[in-house]
């Protein structure tokens, strides 16, 4: 086996290991290790069908006739961020919302969190694997931590972030049976925004604000997630979860 390939697996992974360490601590009442890993492996697998789905959308944006900063809007907010974010929330939904270790609300959000991480994961290990032609092992070392620095707090830590508001919204949906739908999906939004922002900030503005608008996008981010988990932590109890 190339080298190489073991590099990007090992690096890849870290990141999501390296926040995934920071989340855990956050939680008074540890969840089951073999439910984290579950969560966190099933984050990894949707990744490939999120892949696929993103690029038969992005042919199909090619053959409509829009504006390219339509475009380039369509793509960034519906096709890469909404996806992303859905099928990480379908991962917990699916796997989580009916079982026992769910007891209490912050579970949801440190469990969306989870499923983000094993999704940044397979995320960082194939954007390593992007062509960059023939490299010495001291030079592959390096590009690869450069590349891994930058998605542990650019990439992964947003995957984290908005996957957590949505755990957010969900979880104080429980209490306002009323009006639970209308909360969680605007947690969706919401992060779903972000996300989309996030992105088009980064691949399409030029100057100060390709860096700008994405540090303080993460700043503002992790200030609502972090102030959320304190306040989740009061909370007690959990209910049904079947219509969200």
């Amino acid at each position: 086996m190339d080298y190489s390939i073991i590099i990007y697996i090992i690096f890849g992974i870290l990141p999501s290991l390296a926040w995934l360490t920071y989340y855990l601590k956050k939680d008074l009442h540890p969840e089951p290790k073999r439910k984290i890993l579950e969560v966190f492996l099933w984050g990894a697998l949707i990744t490939i069908p999120v892949f696929f789905i993103q690029i038969g959308f992005t042919f199909l944006l090619g053959k409509i006739s829009f504006n390219s900063n339509v475009s380039a809007i369509i793509y960034w907010f519906l096709i890469i961020s909404f996806s992303e974010e859905l099928f990480k929330y379908l991962v917990v939904k699916m796997r989580i919302f009916d079982s026992p270790d769910l007891d209490e609300p912050l579970d949801i959000m440190l469990y969306m969190v989870v499923a983000a991480l094993g999704f940044a994961a397979l995320e960082n290990i194939l954007y390593l694997f992007s062509p960059i032609g023939t490299l010495s092992f001291g030079d592959l070392i390096g590009k690869t931590l450069v590349i891994v620095f930058i998605r542990f707090i650019g990439a992964t830590f947003l995957h984290t972030l908005c996957s957590a508001v949505i755990g957010y919204a969900v979880a104080i949906s429980l209490f306002d049976q009323k009006n639970s739908f209308i909360e969680a999906t605007a947690g969706v939004v919401v992060a779903v925004l972000l996300h989309g922002l996030y992105d088009f900030s980064i691949m399409t503005l030029k100057g100060y604000m390709q860096f700008l608008l994405p540090g303080a996008i993460i700043l503002t981010l992790a200030l609502i997630v972090f102030s959320s988990f304190e306040r989740l932590k009061k909370l007690k109890g959990i209910t049904v979860l079947n219509n969200l």
